[in-house]
């Protein structure tokens, strides 16, 4: 058997260079991207998402080190043109930095000298930022032979010519009648480029797709959740039938298999992760009933064909937003004395996964910060030991689900260190109060979640405001995944911090929503140097070589999800601005960032609050519903979007309902509500919002 293995991966080694050159377009430049290429993993390099495809974001560069890592600085830092979350990570090829950045744009600079090469601008309509739930964010590039390849979030798939960042082919990879984004990295396989979709909080149904490289022709598409029944064709689509009720497709079921993605080339299994329900409710979704196969499961894939090989669901019948869509890592572990090929992974629903990658075999499964919907997970069965009272539907009774929709791990990625053995996990403890909404309607446009979310908005209460910020923090746990518990800890004051980056020089690089850069020792947790970069950091770093010097870089840029969404929880000790920036350091780098700006908003001046109980209700109820999503649980709102608290409308209605119901700013993103919202609803929300307003001034927050 070991013998018959060893000729295996022989065979592999000596097809790989075969396989590669035949898919290598005919314009093939002399540093082409190629599967040898990306396998051979030169350390110089940083060539796919999580540089390897086993995403393991662990360096082989040693350079940077704890005996030298106090002489670390920044070699130069480059401003971007848009204030949003910045979340890709930089792809380092042949000496230049390629990055996405929020609105779908790219650009491209000299390593060294940070010159820019080029830049790139799909001009995103302003009006699809209605459909992105979590900011209008992007993760990265894809490469392959001579082209880099980005998703735009109006659900484009571009191919870029990597020397001049000019269009080579686009294709829209989706319905864009329907509220669907594209916001995660792309990945290449053997000359076939992997995108997915997000959108399943408005109601779509997901699927990943295989594009040729060279003229963006689909190749394949697979479905996370299945079609109206007689309408499904696949096995595993037929089967995943039987495990749904109701009439789940008019809200498409959800699915949306919008980031996590990893390859293993010797087993030539695709692995990738599928999302959370539309709605989230599934008493609206499924009737209540059913594990509605293949939401927030791992799914193994035969890459050439979209062929269905294996899934395991992490969350069956999945009610709380809980995907499967976070960071996919594979590594080579040895658990009770033998060596196992395993899958890992730390989704939203707090417990963390090591999978056999050959089979699907669930090995282990603990939780890794505190929860509360399930006590555990059945190793016989593989599914959870859940807490009845969990599922808020049947019991009709608000549940303070603990981790919330936002997840005890969200898009943040991991990092593995092989020296240590030790996962580490960018963790968020949070809780949300799930109220079932037994009067829910589909809206047209929209949050689509089957809840009731305005009576569990965070109250003007200083006590409440109080409980709520000491409960909800953020951890970099440093996990050992044989063992299943935690080796160390850091404690955030704040839930939303950066992704991880592994080297070999021992060290562990992390940003956070206070602005720091720091690097750690990855046996314990120490500190061992730190940058202020003024502004939070929420992206991964990556690090790269150019003429034999190391190099380390980030995307600088607050943003995403829980900022623009958690109200007074998303910034705990105070306003965080957002300053995007692409920062670069090196050994001895001197460079100096410009003097910053206060990040302080003006005081509160609201007008005086006149709004009738039934109007200040109704304003409560549609805001709630429509508005908190991207101006902040109960109108406390950041710089990001808009607080409206501050709003120069607030005190004039007309221009209120030009903006709310006549759609006066759309080209920024701020569409028009007329399909939702009549004057009297629009206006009745302007009244609440200046209530808020002065209830915060009141309370001096």
């Amino acid at each position: 058997m070991v013998n018959g293995m060893r000729l295996k991966v022989a065979l592999l080694a000596l097809a790989l260079p075969l396989a590669a050159c035949k898919q290598q377009p005919s314009s093939e430049l002399p540093g082409a991207v190629n599967a040898e290429r990306i396998i051979a993993a030169n350390p110089d390099e940083w060539l796919s998402y999580g540089r390897t495809y086993d995403e393991q974001r662990h360096s082989p560069l040693d350079q940077i080190n704890q005996g030298n890592i106090k002489d670390l600085g920044l070699a130069w830092f480059a401003d971007l043109d848009t204030s949003r979350g910045q979340e890709a990570t930089p792809l380092a090829i042949d000496g230049k930095i390629y990055i996405t950045t929020a609105w779908s744009k790219a650009k491209a600079y000299d390593a060294v000298t940070g010159k820019l090469e080029w830049e790139y601008d799909p001009k995103v309509p302003g009006e699809r930022g209605v459909a992105a739930c979590c900011d209008v964010v992007n993760r990265g590039f894809g490469a392959w032979g001579d082209k880099l390849f980005m998703g735009t979030l109006d659900g484009r798939l571009v191919a870029l010519d990597r020397k001049t960042g000019k269009e080579v082919w686009s294709v829209v990879t989706l319905d864009q009648s329907k509220p669907y984004t594209i916001t995660g990295a792309p990945r290449v396989i053997n000359g076939m480029v992997l995108i997915g979709n997000g959108g399943a909080e408005m109601g779509v149904r997901g699927f990943l797709t295989a594009y040729d490289a060279d003229t963006g022709k689909e190749l394949w598409r697979f479905y996370s959740v299945p079609d109206a029944p007689g309408k499904n064709k696949e096995e595993y689509l037929k089967k995943a039938e039987a495990t749904w009720k109701g009439e789940y497709w008019k809200q498409g079921g959800g699915g949306t298999m919008w980031d996590a993605m990893a390859y293993d080339p010797e087993l030539d299994l695709l692995y990738a992760g599928v999302g959370n329900g539309s709605p989230w409710n599934q008493f609206f979704r499924s009737a209540g009933e059913g594990d509605n196969l293949y939401l927030s499961s791992i799914v193994a894939l035969r890459p050439k064909t979209g062929e269905y090989v294996w899934h395991f669901q992490t969350t069956p019948g999945e009610t709380w937003d809980y995907t499967a869509t976070q960071h996919i890592m594979l590594a080579d572990l040895t658990i009770d004395g033998a060596k196992r090929k395993v899958l890992m992974q730390a989704p939203k629903n707090g417990f963390f996964f090591v999978l056999d990658r050959e089979t699907g075999k669930l090995i282990s499964a603990k939780n890794y910060v505190p929860v509360n919907w399930a006590t555990g997970f059945d190793m016989k069965t593989g599914r959870p030991i859940e807490n009845p009272d969990a599922r808020y539907y049947r019991t009709g009774k608000m549940w303070l689900g603990t981790p919330g929709p936002i997840g005890a791990h969200n898009w943040h990625p991991m990092a593995f260190n092989p020296k240590t053995g030790l996962v580490y996990i960018p963790a968020i403890n949070n809780s949300f109060a799930f109220i079932h909404n037994p009067d829910w309607k589909a809206n047209k446009q929209g949050f689509n979640v089957g809840l009731d979310l305005s009576s569990g908005m965070l109250p003007a209460d200083k006590g409440a405001r109080a409980a709520a910020k000491a409960v909800t923090t953020g951890e970099l746990v440093a996990w050992d995944p044989v063992a299943q518990k935690a080796r160390w800890t850091i404690k955030y004051p704040g839930a939303w911090n950066g992704g991880l980056l592994s080297t070999a020089g021992d060290l562990l690089f992390q940003g956070n929503m206070a602005g720091e850069f720091n690097a750690f020792d990855p046996a314990n947790g120490k500190k061992l140097w730190s940058f202020s970069a003024q502004t939070g950091i929420v992206a991964p770093a990556s690090t790269f070589r150019v003429k034999g010097e190391q190099y380390v870089a980030v995307l600088a840029g607050w943003g995403g999800a829980w900022p623009i969404t958690a109200g007074y929880l998303s910034e705990p000790n105070g306003p965080i601005r957002n300053q995007s920036r692409l920062l670069v350091f090196k050994l001895g780098g001197k460079a100096k960032l410009p003097d910053m700006d206060s990040a302080a908003p003006p005081p509160l001046d609201p007008p005086a609050s006149t709004g009738t109980p039934a109007q200040l209700a109704e304003g409560q109820k549609q805001f709630g519903q429509f508005c908190a999503v991207c101006h902040g649980d109960a109108a406390i709102g950041t710089s990001l979007t808009r607080d409206l608290r501050r709003a120069g409308s607030l005190g004039d209605a007309k221009m209120w309902n030009d903006i709310v119901i006549g759609g006066a700013l759309s080209a920024n993103g701020m569409v028009s509500w007329k399909n939702e919202l009549t004057p009297q609803q629009s206006e009745a929300v302007r009244l609440y919002v200046i209530k808020r307003a002065n209830e915060d001034k009141a309370l001096g927050d």
